[in-house]
Parts: structure tokens; sequence; C-alpha cells
């Protein structure tokens, strides 16, 4: 039933992001009559989409992983209009940096949804923050490959597995050597997962200063959807069996026919899913969910939605799972995949995690469990702020963050500089 709930929660979310809601204001992207999905024009590029626009210096930065992926970076330089000084203007080296990542499905965008005044990177770099924002191997800012094509299938050979031990430490490596400071990292969602993971196998761990993790996610056992029976039976096996796709693009033809099927059940209710999904969000408005639709939502690799299904399947945070004895020996060199020992991660490195009550994704539960893996961690090293009212999409397109958990990040930041 587990794995009911985990793959309900990608297919419908998926149906949330492509389906207007009736409370948007006018989106774009939607379903059309004959099952095609409408796009919109290749991005511009996140510093001119949803930077300098604003008045904000923004580089465009291209990272390499070890195993060849160009991943996109962007450098939000000093205060709004050129004040505070960092990246652009100098090297950057007395302006703290913090690095945003982004969770599944998504992209870097997905810290720039609301006004300056209430968005995450916007706030930091006004606060006088060396702001940088990565993207993922598979989202459309971070396609290229020095030598695989998107569109053949090894390029989408891999899991937050890589992710964790690839990506993450990539940026991490460019971030430190660019600025010689030590880095503050925000994780939202799947970006709380991959920093865990990586943390925890010491990658680049000692160039972090400290991380602020929301809606944190190690463990899914327990989340919960409205829709869990009606899909379940629409899904359950489907994901890879059917489709047979290497890359999960949503917007895509393929999973779009399928998805439209979950429309057709008269007990779906394609135009009322946010809450069932991610929890009942308090503080969203219909322009930042427009703004959001225009560019999500993003590909990713259909193993990688394999590897977060077995997450929540075997309760254990551990590596992709083969599903053979003998594959796994032959990448793990054990007949079982390896578990990511959370206790691992230094005990005076400090943590913020800020969750919430009505959080359908990471739910409580599943967070007290994480928090029991760091029952030793340093007291005082650790923070937790739990908020009764606010659900999985609150903490990155709420317009009452701010006041709510983004001062607390800038205050835990500036404790541990």
């Amino acid at each position: 039933m587990a794995v009911c709930k985990f793959l309900t929660f990608i297919c419908v979310t998926i149906l949330v992001l492509i389906i207007q809601p009736h409370s948007s204001s006018g989106s774009r992207r939607g379903l059309v009559s004959n099952g095609a999905i409408i796009t919109n024009p290749p991005p511009l590029g996140i510093c001119a989409s949803a930077v300098t626009r604003y008045g904000y210096k923004c580089q465009e930065i291209d990272v390499t992983t070890e195993d060849g992926y160009i991943l996109s970076v962007q450098r939000i330089s000093g205060r709004r209009h050129g004040g505070g000084g960092g990246g652009g203007g100098g090297d950057g080296r007395n302006i703290q940096p913090v690095l945003l990542q982004h969770g599944v499905l998504v992209d870097g965008m997905t810290w720039l949804l609301n006004s300056p005044e209430q968005s995450l990177a916007l706030i930091l770099a006004d606060n006088g923050f060396d702001v940088w924002i990565a993207n993922t191997r598979g989202t459309s800012y971070s396609r290229r490959h020095v030598s695989l094509d998107p569109e053949r299938p090894e390029f989408w050979n891999w899991t937050w597995d890589e992710i964790a031990a690839l990506d993450l430490p990539a940026v991490i490596g460019y971030i430190f050597q660019q600025t010689g400071q030590k880095i503050h990292y925000v994780g939202h969602s799947l970006g709380t997962l991959i920093a865990l993971a990586s943390f925890s196998e010491g990658k680049q761990i000692d160039k972090m200063k400290s991380a602020a993790l929301l809606s944190p996610v190690a463990y899914l056992s327990h989340m919960t959807t409205a829709l869990g029976v009606v899909a379940a039976k629409v899904f359950v096996g489907e994901i890879t069996i059917v489709f047979g796709l290497a890359e999960f693009n949503p917007k895509g033809e393929d999973v779009s026919r399928f998805l439209k099927t979950l429309c057709a059940d008269p007990k779906v209710d394609c135009y009322d899913l946010m809450s069932a999904l991610t929890g009942k969000n308090c503080c969203l408005n219909a322009s930042t969910v427009d703004v959001f639709l225009r560019s999500e939502p993003q590909s990713t690799s259909t193993k990688n939605l394999v590897h977060l299904a077995q997450t929540v399947r075997d309760g254990v945070l551990a590596k992709y799972d083969y599903g053979n004895p003998g594959f796994n020996i032959e990448h793990y060199g054990v007949t079982r995949p390896p578990i990511y020992n959370l206790s691992n991660i230094p005990k005076d490195f400090p943590l913020f995690m800020s969750y919430g009550g009505q959080d359908a994704l990471s739910d409580p539960k599943d967070v007290a469990n994480l928090l029991d893996d760091l029952k030793l961690h340093d007291e005082g090293k650790i923070s937790v702020q739990y908020i009764k009212e606010y659900a999985h999409a609150d903490f990155i397109m709420g317009v009452t963050a701010k006041d709510v958990v983004y001062d607390k990040i800038i205050s835990f930041f500036q404790r541990n500089q």
C-alpha cells in the first residue's frame, strides 16, 4: 500500500501541474482535447526570466559532474539594484555563500516564484548572502551531456543516488573553489534527501557551514493522499511496465495520455488536487501557482521514481535496489543495497529543520523518524521548527513564508557564521 501511495503522489502531482486549476489566473499550459500538452517556448534562462529584471546581478554558470553531466547553476550577486557586493562585481570572498537545492520534478525556478520580497533566493541576496541556485541533471536547464544525447536512454540512467554522490558534490566543490568560503545550504523535499544522503557519506561536508532542510524527506512511509484508492488501481506497476521509458517527461504525449485516464474516473476531480496531494496549503495564491505552471513540471528519470518507490516500500534510506542479488553484488559488493547511515553526519554540524502539520508528503510521523536518527546530534546544533498550518508547497510558494520560515533561516545562518 505504501508503494501505491508513492505512485499516486508522483503521477497525480503531475496532473496538478499540467492541468490548470479553476483558481488559477490562466496558465498557458494544459491538456487539450486530443490529449496533447500545450507547452511554452524554451526558457530564456533563470537569470533573465526571474532575477535580473528585478535589478539583481545574476550569472548563468555551467558545472560539470564527474560522469559528464553539465549542470546549470545561477549566482545572484549582491542586493537589489547593485547594492552590497558579491559574485558578479568582485571575487565574493567576503560574502557568505548559500546554495539552494530544489526537489523532484521541478527546477531552480521554485526559489523565485513570488515577488522579490517573498522569494527566498532574493530575500537572501538582500540580506547580504552570495546566493547560488542549483539545477540537477534532467531538468531543462541541465540537459546537456558531454557524451550522451538526452534522446538516448543512457542519458536517463540515474537516480537520486547520483544526484547525492555526483551533482551536489560537484556544485559544492565549485562554489568553494570560487568563493573560498564554507557554504550554507537550503533544500526542499528531495533537496533535503540528497543532502542527508551525501553528508552521511562525508561528501564535501568539510566545505559546508550549515544546512536548513524544509519539508525534510528521508522516510515516506506515512505520507497520505486523498486519492490513494482510485489512483492505486491505475498506477500500480504501470510506471515502468506500460511506459517503458527511460525519461519520465510530464509534458510528453505518452505520459499525458496515460495521466488523462485518471481524469476520466468520476471519483477524481482533476481541478482540485493540490490539497489532496501536498496537504492543505494555507498560503498560496493563484498568481504564484500560475508562475509555477509556466516552467514546471520538469523531467526526471523513471529509474529515479522507482528508487523513491523503493524508499517507500522498504521503509529505509538505501541505495537503488537492482532487484537481483547478483546485480546488487556487481554494483555494491553485497546482495542488498547499502543503507545511508544518517548518524554518520558530524554531530556538531548545524542543522535547521522546518516541517508542517498539514504536509501530506513530509508527514510529521516520518519527520519524527528522521529526528530519531539524529537523536545523538550535539545539543544546540539542531533546531526544529513545526508549523501547524503549513503543508508541502507553503515552504517554497507561501506568501507568508518570509515571516514564518525565511527570517528564521537567516537568523540560523547568522548564528552559524
